[in-house]
């Protein structure tokens, strides 16, 4: 049933890097579902318990068409989504588009790609350890990498990296209006436009190739999907990576079960996913009258589903805010649940797996280089993480 929280827009403020923001908790303690206010002042809905998220993100009753969702941040509405962009469209488009590109994706095609995976790392590892510490390792590694392998797979060229890199930061930074982060979005589809073409002329062995060769999608659906893939691709793994190397460096006997390891066993990758969950919330809107836990949902009315809470729920995990890399936590929300979850979480979780016992092994004395209460986070971003994480070794 509804809690008696009163109702207020979504939380940020984190007292410890690594948990939810204090508030949302307290909610979460007084039952699994609350009131919350949009900040256009619409009423609608907060979750907060697994269960009831679970059930939201798989009902189809639920809508992620931006149109009709309100925002649960201090900024307006979520802005238009581009043609082809998936993730904001509902069945039959989404599965359309979706199916376009899981090919690219399966267990296959992630087994195939792990040692040029491997390579990468490797690279990017040697080039740290030739410039020396201090160093950001955000900068240096946890973002690089994986631009790097997100674009080799598509075929966007690694020269073109700090374009990107600057919109997808603008894109998702939730404290900016609308104005600047539709600008980004028009300049990476331009560049995206501009390089399908590229492509349709000289094709090669790469997602955006396949795309351009499509006869049955428009330019700005081919677009669209490409500028998708590489904002997913690269800003979830680098912002993982970096929290995931901070929050193990404030728990060296975690680290030292990463570092051991001759490859990141798949609880490790899971439990940080669950402990961290970088994709704080994602937002439905109800397509008719309907029910969830009890609650009476009108149709219209927006629900925000905290998924950095669900995953820090009692009901469902034992000792929630303990991270141990040694338990199963399958069934974890971090990558979403039902239709929409994440399409580029086989790779995810390959590029961690293989990365972070790669990072630790060759730098066995890697350490922050400020305390931990000064390193500087990703609070109003979609993606949450760190703004930057000074180490040394």
């Amino acid at each position: 049933m509804e809690s008696t929280s009163p109702p207020g827009v979504m939380p940020t403020a984190r007292q410890n890097p690594f948990d939810p923001p204090e508030e949302l908790r307290r909610r979460q303690r007084l039952g699994p579902i609350h009131r919350m206010t949009y900040a256009d002042g619409d009423q609608g809905w907060l979750v907060t318990g697994f269960a009831a998220a679970r059930a939201t993100l798989t009902d189809p009753r639920f809508s992620v068409r931006p149109d009709r969702m309100r925002s649960p941040t201090a900024q307006p509405a979520t802005a238009p989504a581009p043609p082809g962009f998936f993730l904001r469209t509902d069945p039959p488009e989404h599965d359309h588009y979706r199916r376009l590109l899981t090919g690219h994706f399966t267990v296959r095609r992630m087994k195939l790609l792990e040692p040029e995976i491997e390579a990468i790392v490797n690279d990017h590892l040697n080039a740290m350890e030739l410039a020396g510490g201090p160093a950001d390792l955000l900068k240096t590694f946890a973002l690089p990498f994986p631009s790097q392998v997100i674009g080799e797979l598509l075929g966007v060229p690694y020269s073109d990296r700090q374009g990107f890199q600057r919109n997808a930061a603008t894109l998702l930074n939730a404290d900016l209006t609308p104005e600047p982060r539709q600008a980004a979005v028009r300049e990476l589809m331009a560049y995206l436009r501009d390089l399908l073409r590229h492509k349709r002329s000289r094709p090669e062995e790469d997602v955006l190739s396949g795309l351009a060769a499509h006869e049955g999608l428009a330019a700005d659906e081919k677009a669209g999907l490409a500028l998708l893939l590489l904002i997913a691709g690269h800003e979830t793994t680098a912002n993982l990576l970096a929290l995931g190397t901070f929050a193990l460096l404030a728990n060296p006997a975690q680290l030292a079960e990463v570092r051991d390891q001759e490859e990141g066993a798949p609880a490790v990758v899971e439990e940080l996913l669950r402990y961290l969950t970088i994709i704080p919330h994602v937002v439905r809107v109800a397509r008719e009258d309907t029910e969830l836990h009890g609650c009476p949902i009108k149709a219209g009315e927006s629900v925000t589903v905290a998924l950095s809470a669900a995953n820090r729920d009692a009901d469902h995990f034992t000792d929630p805010d303990a991270l141990d890399l040694t338990r199963s936590t399958a069934g974890h929300l971090a990558f979403g649940h039902g239709l929409h979850r994440c399409l580029g979480q086989r790779l995810a979780r390959a590029e961690i797996r293989i990365a972070l016992p790669a990072l630790l092994r060759r730098f066995p004395a890697l350490r922050l280089t400020v305390a931990p209460e000064e390193v500087p986070l990703r609070s109003a971003m979609t993606v949450y993480g760190v703004r930057e994480l000074p180490v040394t070794w």
